[in-house]
């Protein structure tokens, strides 16, 4: 028997229909196909314990269970659609689509400026469909690429998706399979690329049947979600293949451009070859073979430069990894929290190390971690760190959901942005972050079994202890928390609001235009912070131009002397500006033939000076 390209049901067109299970240690596999109703249909099995079979008359809608051992019915574990849930039956899928974006090979690395959105809580209908109307004022920001909070099928109509339990299922409440194709070929069409973001470290807790089938966990680790998945012990080959078949499903059917890899330092595995590091070159592979630019984003929070290091340097081969360091200590400074893991941060040089090498923490001791932490990165390349002011795990995470609007001033909003957006790494914008979205964006969740409802209540409220966060946090399960998350975009439409949209606007303009920002290097770059002043300066340069951003993060005036290369230096862009709705400007519009400039900054501002250099 040869096996299909992928597990699940393919439709082969002509009302067939090819359907392929791994069970090993079932005897029997039946599909019942419940509507409408059919007979059942068992299948073959071979060596490698994978039964298979193709039925006759049957469409693209039909739903169906597999009956295991004559006895107990289940959903597909490789459905592509879950039209009633996670308990409900699977349905079979046409994968055909009129894609419009053939011309489409996506965007290189350094060009990625990210603007991450859920789906349910980015519009008041919560739907792929009801993000298309929105491209083109991320177009206009000069965002170029999105990244869609995971989509796998998950409980309920609410959910962040970190509890999806169906890895090849698009969310029924989002608009399934069909809506996320036109998603994307609506992005393609605008030269957006789309990231998603896939949990390959757990399963959520309900609507998980994958045990029932084969050996897809393993009770040699544990992560802090339940059991580890089986990537390292017997019969982990074909638990690879099934995550292997899964990030090439979406890169090939729904052409989606990138994954962003959730919490990898879960995912543990101790083979000669890792399932992370193969996973890349699987990936890769098929990126060439389609002559498209395909990246993967790891998270973790190990400082584990090996991800990004090249397979030849005994890395995994990664592309890019997202930098907590760099996030935590920028509203560190900003909010002065020093509580749970930001008690490792709050020193101006733990900024200017963030800038200039990528992690703060390569092998120094943390505090919270209560021994040594992370690992060098100076040579990691700067195109190969995404960084942010804020996310949906650094918001989210918090008791109330604050937002970085709701914690700092106007000033340091922009600040921030500052910072984060002229750094030479790859920018991550969280959605409503550029208008200032003041609603907060909460964990919810909608489960159906009261007691996992309650351990979810109650695995809040102690992570939320570790800050030293008082009070009742909203309750997860409650619709009114999930509502109360939705952008309200009509802000962004209102003063101050829309004038930090521009504001934003301007310097992702200003990042694309100057080679100096545009390049993403360490070897052109200078970070110096004056920690009794509570100056940053950030030097960047080509041979075509040369950029010096000073930023000052203390909330008083000061008069700050900043030594920058002789030369017709222009002033660009200050956040004090009364067009930035700021209190107003008192430094000057040009600097000229000199080594050192002095400048009168105001409180939470900074300044862009560019010099152009003679060919």
């Amino acid at each position: 028997m040869v096996l299909a390209d992928r597990p699940g049901a393919v439709y082969l067109g002509d009302k067939r229909c090819r359907f392929t299970v791994w069970a090993p240690f079932i005897d029997k596999v039946e599909v019942h196909i419940v509507e409408p109703e059919n007979p059942l249909l068992p299948l073959g099995k071979n060596d490698n314990g994978y039964h298979q079979g193709i039925a006759e008359n049957v469409a693209p809608g039909y739903c169906y269970f597999y009956r295991l051992n004559g006895e107990k019915e289940y959903p597909d574990p490789a459905s592509c659609y879950q039209p009633a849930g996670v308990h409900g039956p699977s349905q079979i899928v046409d994968s055909v689509f009129h894609w419009t974006d053939a011309r489409w090979m996506g965007i290189p690395l350094e060009d990625y400026i990210i603007y991450e959105l859920h789906v349910g809580a980015f519009t008041a209908e919560g739907t792929f469909n009801a993000v298309i109307p929105y491209l083109d004022e991320l177009c206009d920001l000069g965002i170029t690429a999105i990244e869609i909070m995971p989509i796998a099928q998950f409980p309920g109509e609410r959910n962040w998706g970190y509890d999806g339990v169906y890895l090849y299922a698009v969310q029924n409440s989002y608009g399934g399979p069909e809506g996320l194709r036109r998603l994307v070929d609506a992005c393609h069409q605008k030269g957006l690329a789309v990231i998603l973001d896939v949990v390959y470290n757990h399963l959520g807790p309900e609507g998980n049947y994958l045990a029932n089938f084969a050996p897809y966990f393993t009770e040699h680790y544990r992560t802090p979600w339940g059991p580890a998945l089986n990537f390292d012990g017997q019969y982990s080959d074909e638990v690879r293949r099934f995550y292997f078949d899964n990030a090439l499903y979406w890169i090939t059917e729904f052409h989606i451009d990138a994954l962003r890899l959730d919490a990898v330092h879960a995912i543990l595995d101790h083979s000669p070859i890792t399932f992370l590091e193969e996973l890349a070159a699987t990936v890769h592979q098929k990126a060439d073979t389609l002559h498209r630019h395909v990246h993967l984003f790891p998270e973790s929070a190990d400082n584990n430069g090996r991800l990004v290091y090249q397979r030849d340097m005994g890395g995994y081969g990664h592309d890019a990894i997202w930098n907590d360091d760099f996030h935590h200590s920028l509203p560190v400074l900003l909010t002065g929290e020093d509580k749970g893991y930001y008690e490792d941060y709050g020193r101006l040089q733990h900024l200017v190390k963030a800038i200039s090498e990528g992690f703060v923490y390569s092998g120094e001791y943390s505090s919270f971690h209560k021994r040594r932490h992370g690992s060098p990165s100076l040579e990691i390349p700067a195109s190969r760190f995404v960084v942010c002011a804020q996310n949906h795990d650094q918001v989210g995470n918090r008791m109330m959901g604050e937002r970085l609007s709701q914690l700092v001033s106007y000033e340091e909003l922009k600040l921030a942005a500052g910072i984060v957006l002229l750094s030479p790494y790859i920018p991550l914008l969280f959605m409503g972050e550029e208008y200032g979205e003041i609603n907060p964006f909460y964990y919810f969740v909608s489960h159906s079994d009261s007691h996992l409802i309650e351990a979810v209540r109650k695995g809040r409220k102690e992570e939320f202890s570790t800050f030293g966060w008082v009070g009742e946090p909203p309750d997860p399960q409650d619709k009114v928390t999930f509502v109360a998350s939705k952008l309200n975009h009509l802000l962004g439409n209102r003063k101050p609001h829309n004038t930090l949209k521009q504001f934003y606007r301007e310097l992702i303009r200003l990042r694309k235009d100057k080679p100096s920002l545009s390049t993403l290097s360490k070897d052109s770059l200078e970070a110096i912070g004056f920690d009794t002043e509570n100056i940053l300066l950030l030097r960047r340069w080509t041979d075509y131009d040369e950029a010096a951003a000073i930023f000052n993060l203390g909330r008083v005036e000061k008069d700050t002397h900043i030594a920058l290369p002789q030369g017709e230096w222009r002033k660009t862009l200050d956040s004090a500006d009364e067009r930035w709705n700021g209190p107003g400007s008192r430094i000057p519009d040009a600097i000229a033939e000199k080594d050192t400039a002095m400048l009168k900054m105001q409180p939470s501002s900074f300044c862009l000076y560019i010099r152009a250099k003679e060919n």
